[in-house]
């Protein structure tokens, strides 16, 4: 018989789902008051901007930002639809396609940072100390999430991703 979680375990699971969402609902919030599209739209572009030559495969994309499949198909064709990205077809794969960022979504992408910072700033960073925000890192990392990234200077500079 599998052992089941222990009712601290169970609490520890509960805050983090709540607090998750209510910070991204949070984020979400700032950023529509500042006049910005949805986070998702920012994750997208952020993905775009750091892949080779600007572009994915839609399934690529996919995987960056764990969306289902339907959910990244809307997306892409939202940020056609407003000139921050170009579908592509692929020159070896007529059947498959390439979505590119345009500059007009790095633009975007980069004017979103200042909010989308300072919201992080308000929603997490003004109630860590960096040192809780480490140990955080480090209990998450023993979760499967790594944090590792955190330390990039991309990062620092305003190219992060949920």
């Amino acid at each position: 018989m599998k052992r089941k979680p222990s009712t601290e375990a169970t609490a520890a699971w509960i805050r983090l789902m709540r607090v998750q969402s209510r910070v991204l609902d949070a984020v979400e919030q700032d950023l529509k008051k500042a006049g910005f599209p949805p986070l998702a739209w920012y994750d997208a572009l952020l993905e775009l901007s750091r892949a080779p030559s600007g572009e994915l495969r839609p399934v690529e994309l996919e995987r960056q930002m764990l969306l289902p499949q339907y959910s990244t198909s809307r997306l892409i064709d939202r940020l056609v639809d407003e000139g921050l990205a170009a579908r592509r077809e692929c020159k070896v794969d007529k059947r498959g396609q390439f979505v590119e960022i345009t500059e007009t979504g790095r633009e975007l992408q980069k004017r979103m940072w200042g909010a989308y910072s300072a919201a992080i700033e308000k929603h997490v960073g003004s109630k860590l100390s960096d040192t809780d925000a480490v140990k955080l890192c480090a209990l998450l990392d023993r979760l499967g999430c790594s944090c590792s990234d955190a330390k990039s200077p991309a990062i620092r500079d305003g190219v992060t991703a949920r």
